[in-house]
This record gives structure tokens, C-alpha cells and sequence, in this order.
């Protein structure tokens, strides 16, 4: 994983642990989702790249907030704004 629950905690200012487990299964596919924007299968690469921390930060951060009502074509199109270097022609 590109960052850590700590982090991800931290970044959010949750002080309670009980979201933790929530709080794993969104950074899962929070990581995934970036990954599949990068268009990259390669966690070690991914993880090299400088918005990718940022990148999982923000996917995991808006996916959290608006557990009800999660619009994902925004949340695309904001990834590939913060991942627009980093992203291939394909895979």
C-alpha cells in the first residue's frame, strides 16, 4: 500500500479506531482505483510515483466522506487531473 492507516487517519483527523476496518477496504480500492487511472498494474512503480500518495489520499478521502452518496465519475476525473503525468497510453 502506498500509504499507511496511520496516514490515511491522520490525513482525515479520525482519532477513533472504529473505522479502521472501513478505513482498509477504502484504501484497498482507493489504491486500485489510482492504479487502474495510471493505468498500471505494477504496485512498485506506482508506489515510485510522486502523486500517488496524494492521489490514494484524496480517492480515500472522498470515498470516506460521501460513503452514501459517492459520485465516481468525479472521483475519475479528479484522479486523472492528480495523475495525469504519471498515467500510460494503455495498458
Amino acid at each position: 500500500m502506498v500509504v499507511t492507516l496511520s496516514e490515511i487517519k491522520n490525513y482525515l483527523r479520525v482519532d477513533h479506531d472504529d473505522d479502521d476496518t472501513l478505513l482498509r477496504n477504502i484504501m484497498e480500492s482507493s489504491q486500485k482505483i489510482c492504479m487502474d487511472v495510471a493505468r498500471t498494474e505494477d504496485e512498485d512503480v506506482f508506489e515510485e510515483e510522486p502523486a500517488a500518495r496524494i492521489a490514494v489520499m484524496y480517492a480515500v478521502a472522498y470515498l470516506y466522506e460521501h460513503r452514501e452518496d459517492a459520485d465516481h465519475h468525479a472521483l475519475t476525473l479528479s484522479l486523472r487531473s492528480l495523475l495525469f503525468g504519471c498515467r500510460q497510453e494503455g495498458f
